[in-house]
């Protein structure tokens, strides 16, 4: 019996070695994937691998990923647009949050990528209608809206122009599943997609029950770190809604229906941002976090999702509910 074929390692290429850049790096290096990044700044390349390489043994210690030695192997840092793209199969854009970035860096990339390579951008606010239109190449183009850090928090968000075609969306679902990231359709173009409206209702409710002298900023941060949180880290609201009543999700409705309607019609009577209200949340934040200590407490926050990670992985093998 012929042995069987080993199958060729797919090239991704990461546009950006920013934030999100070099998060995606690991992302699909960590998978197995080769990976090119790419960014026109040699400091920021450089940058980038020192970052990735102590990101990486974070990831170890916390019993992450075994030896980080052959994901750095995987990832290939290349200063040359042209080369960086010329052999993949999936590109993820990474370039600031300007509309003519995004349509100049798109145009080329449709150039001188392979024609069967899917193009997708991190963007998390500019729809793929905006800078794809003119595009030879547009069915194959959208966006892929990661969660920061994506190496850690594995949503993202697929978003198609009207003419992306279901094939693209389906191969970009598929890398992203071999990848280990968890994501999700986003059927219509809608601005903001679907993370960032469901983040930004509550922030904007959370900002007017502060601003209203409801709560401090501290226990409203304590209501969902140690509330809501708690649930949502393993269960979607729908899920959640449905468990919460003995009836399941009608009963639910029942019970709770008068209340929704009630609180919906309060919670859009009043404006939830005043530039008053920014100073008094950052004066509120840097009065526990110090701006000198920032990075540090953003290194804290990645420990702890890693943590999470770590535990819902293990809490994955054992059995669900039928």
């Amino acid at each position: 019996m012929a042995a069987a074929k080993k199958r060729k390692t797919e090239i991704v290429a990461v546009v950006g070695a920013g934030l999100i850049g070099r998060a995606w790096a690991m992302v699909f290096a960590r998978a197995g994937f080769d990976v090119m990044l790419h960014d026109s700044s040699a400091r920021a390349l450089t940058l980038a691998r020192k970052a990735i390489a102590v990101s990486l043994r974070d990831m170890q210690r916390a019993g992450m990923i075994g030896d980080p030695a052959p994901v750095m192997r995987r990832i290939r840092c290349e200063p040359d647009l042209a080369v960086a793209v010329s052999r993949a199969a999936y590109v993820q854009e990474n370039l600031p949050e300007r509309l003519e970035v995004k349509q100049a860096v798109f145009a080329e990339l449709d150039r001188l990528a392979p024609k069967s390579a899917v193009l997708a951008s991190s963007s998390s606010s500019i729809q793929a209608s905006l800078f794809t239109k003119g595009l030879k190449g547009r069915g194959r183009c959208l966006v892929a809206h990661p969660v920061n850090p994506p190496y850690l928090v594995p949503v993202v968000e697929l978003s198609g122009a009207p003419w992306t075609t279901p094939v693209a969306i389906k191969r970009a679902r598929a890398l992203m599943e071999r990848a280990g990231m968890a994501p999700i359709e986003v059927i219509k173009e809608i601005d903001g997609f679907i993370l960032n409206r469901l983040q930004l209702a509550l922030l904007n409710e959370a900002f007017r029950l502060v601003d209203g002298g409801f709560v401090t900023p501290a226990d409203l941060d304590r209501t969902v770190k140690d509330g809501l949180g708690l649930r949502w880290s393993f269960m979607g609201p729908m899920e959640t809604i449905d468990l919460n009543a003995p009836e399941g999700t009608a009963g639910y409705f029942q019970r709770y229906g008068g209340l929704i309607r009630r609180l919906d019609k309060d919670m859009r009577g009043r404006p939830a941002w005043r530039d008053a209200l920014a100073k008094r949340l950052d004066a509120a934040r840097r009065a526990e976090v110090p701006i000198e200590k920032h990075g540090k407490a953003q290194a804290w926050r990645d420990r702890r999702l890693m943590a999470l990670a770590v535990h819902k992985r293990e809490a994955q093998r054992k059995i669900k509910p039928a």
